[in-house]
């Protein structure tokens, strides 16, 4: 067994290594040509906001990056220092009933993880963001959305885990396929009422008030044969100062959402462009195409899981001394996030992909591809987002084309 551990390790150590030298390449490939303005941007940014973007982006690279050590030091003294080992022996050694065990199990886990992250997250609020003049968040503010974050995140992470226990020990043959169409269920009732009842709960929603723009926004809709059913303004402001829109509600109904943040910054030609390209998304079903692929993954990774959870190879290469389904499903999702890193690349093309559709999309709804380049402008100055990124980087990390080729491609 251990000549298997040994060659897990290193599999594992080739992945992290690979993020890492994409990184590095990604700041070695900015550091050489962060300072040239890209003529998509010529008179709409300065070489000092563009130094300032540079530094923004070195600063959260570097800050990832340490993160990143931090986190991977814990997962592989938890996993390959016997500490899993330990801790899974407590748990069994309570003699609970199967769910309750569980329960405590994942639930320690959640807290340990939730308690590690904290000094990141404050870090990364309070120092970078306030740094760059985005954070607008006050200390009262994070606490409290912190606590609510924590108690929601524990009460879903509950019933999830809970009916999951229940469906395996009540169909020990049939269980991954069960858990399948509950975790389907529930994840597309989650997206049926986060925004009347989580959304709210962080954020304030109030109709626009600009009458023009709203009528333009319906109009809009109506033209690609979408109902909205409201157009509303969220307080982003009082976190952040970046900008965004989206788009929520299941079948033809929307719920639109305006952060105040791009209310101020962009004209109504432009705020209809980034509306127009998210209309993009739904018009070409590029949500239900993800919903579909995700869940087909999702059943073959449960069937395989099932598959493998039938022996206890996975404890013996991790000596863990008592038997256990949770420990097994720990070391699963180890395995998992070493599988999925090699498939990133192939899930960002198919993103891109969708991106470049939707942006073809607005510009023919609209008519007017220039808006959209314009608001891309804007989007990337207010978000210091990084106009240079290496190319391997970029399709190996990025959802969306680089902001440069992707304002190229709406242009010509």
């Amino acid at each position: 067994m251990k000549i298997y551990l040994i060659l897990v390790f290193f599999g594992y150590l080739f992945t992290v290594i690979t993020g890492y030298w994409l990184k590095f390449l990604n700041l070695r490939y900015l550091k050489k040509y962060g300072a040239t303005v890209p003529p998509e941007f010529e008179g709409q940014i300065n070489k000092e906001l563009l130094r300032k973007t540079r530094s923004y982006t070195i600063e959260n690279s570097r800050f990832s990056i340490f993160k990143s050590v931090f986190d991977n030091v814990v997962l592989v003294v938890f996993l390959f220092g016997g500490l899993l080992n330990i801790f899974n022996s407590w748990i069994s050694s309570l003699g609970w009933h199967f769910i309750l065990s569980g329960l405590a199990f994942f639930f320690v886990l959640f807290c340990a993880e939730t308690v590690i992250s904290i000094p990141f997250s404050l870090y990364s609020t309070f120092r970078i963001e306030n740094k760059y003049g985005f954070n607008t968040q006050t200390p009262k503010l994070w606490l409290t959305d912190f606590f609510k974050s924590i108690l929601l995140s524990a009460v879903l992470t509950g019933i999830l885990v809970s009916a999951g226990l229940w469906l395996v020990d009540t169909n020990p043959y049939y269980w991954w396929l069960w858990v399948w169409v509950f975790f389907l269920c529930y994840s597309l009732f989650i997206m049926y009422i986060s925004p009347y009842v989580i959304e709210p709960l962080f954020n304030k929603f109030t109709p626009v008030e600009d009458e023009e723009l709203k009528q333009k926004i319906k109009d809009l809709a109506q033209k690609a044969g979408i109902k909205v059913s409201s157009i509303s303004k969220m307080d982003a402001s009082k976190r952040s100062r970046h900008t965004n829109a989206y788009f929520s509600g299941i079948g033809r109904v929307k719920r639109i959402i305006l952060y105040d943040t791009l209310l101020e910054k962009m004209n109504s030609e432009e705020i209809i462009a980034v509306l127009a390209h998210e209309i993009g998304h739904w018009k070409k079903r590029h949500v239900l195409k993800r919903i579909v692929v995700s869940e087909i993954i999702a059943l073959a990774a449960l069937y395989i899981s099932f598959t493998i959870l039938q022996s206890d190879f996975l404890l013996k290469l991790f000596s863990i001394e008592t038997e256990s389904f949770f420990a097994k499903i720990v070391i699963l999702g180890f395995f998992a996030g070493i599988i999925s890193f090699f498939f990133n690349p192939l899930f960002c093309y198919f993103s891109k992909r969708h991106e470049r559709e939707a942006d073809r999309f607005a510009s023919e709804l609209t008519g007017d591809a220039e808006s959209l380049a314009i608001s891309l402008v804007k989007l990337s100055k207010d978000n210091l987002s990084n106009l240079h990124p290496h190319p391997l980087y970029a399709a190996f990390y990025y959802s969306h084309p680089p902001v440069v080729q992707r304002i190229r491609e709406i242009r010509s």
